[in-house]
């Protein structure tokens, strides 16, 4: 029953997006990447969205992908990566703490409950969760150790997970988020994929070039 209710799922979702979307055209609502960007996953598909807490845009993106990712396909993969750009030293810039604070909550086990809240606050509330204090007393209110929380923050594998992040950042060559990618080799093209909602029809459609680009198995 539950793969016949995913079946009808997927039909529906594609029937939507056949009706729905343009055309997809290169240098329109994708561009391809080459070389092909860094990717983790090898046995399936590998969506990855980079993103900044502080973006509304990226903010307005989040319940919509999260209502997409309730139907994907179960040969894709998603991946979030929080956007780093580097400052006039080369290290980490201006984007650098609230990637801190993304991937303390995800060494903590904390990302999943938290995520959503993290974007409300910066979005809706305005707290600066970027700063260290703040965010330790904002945590603690929610249930989280505080003392664990500073000792994660500025641990050497929260460092290097930013420093990582700003490298993939600069690897993608994008200049602005929400950034979209399938396989480390097709780019959405924001503004010309249309609202967010049809970027997600425009990314089912890159998705199934990307499914017919791998090797028959």
């Amino acid at each position: 029953m539950r793969n016949l209710m995913w079946l009808i799922g997927m039909f529906l979702l594609g029937t939507a997006t056949l009706a729905g979307a343009a055309p997809l055209t290169e240098g329109k609502q994708y561009r391809i990447l080459s070389p092909q960007r860094p990717v983790e996953a090898s046995d399936r598909i590998e969506v990855t969205e980079f993103f900044w807490y502080g973006c509304s845009h990226c903010y307005a993106m989040e319940p919509i992908l999260k209502k997409w990712l309730k139907v994907v396909p179960h040969d894709v993969v998603f991946r979030r990566i929080p956007a780093v750009f580097p400052g006039r030293d080369g290290k980490p810039g201006a984007w650098a703490p609230l990637a801190k604070l993304y991937y303390t909550l995800e060494a903590m086990g904390q990302l999943d409950r938290l995520h959503g809240e993290v974007f409300d606050a910066v979005q809706i509330d305005r707290v600066d969760l970027g700063d260290e204090k703040l965010a330790a007393t904002w945590l603690a209110a929610k249930g989280v150790d505080r003392q664990k929380f500073i000792d994660t923050f500025n641990s050497f594998t929260v460092q290097a997970k930013v420093a990582r992040a700003q490298q993939l950042s600069t690897q993608y060559g994008f200049d602005g988020v929400p950034a979209l990618f399938v396989n480390g080799r097709y780019a959405l093209v924001n503004g010309e994929a249309g609202s967010h909602e049809e970027m997600t029809a425009v990314l089912d459609q890159v998705i199934e070039k990307a499914r017919k680009d791998r090797p028959n198995k």
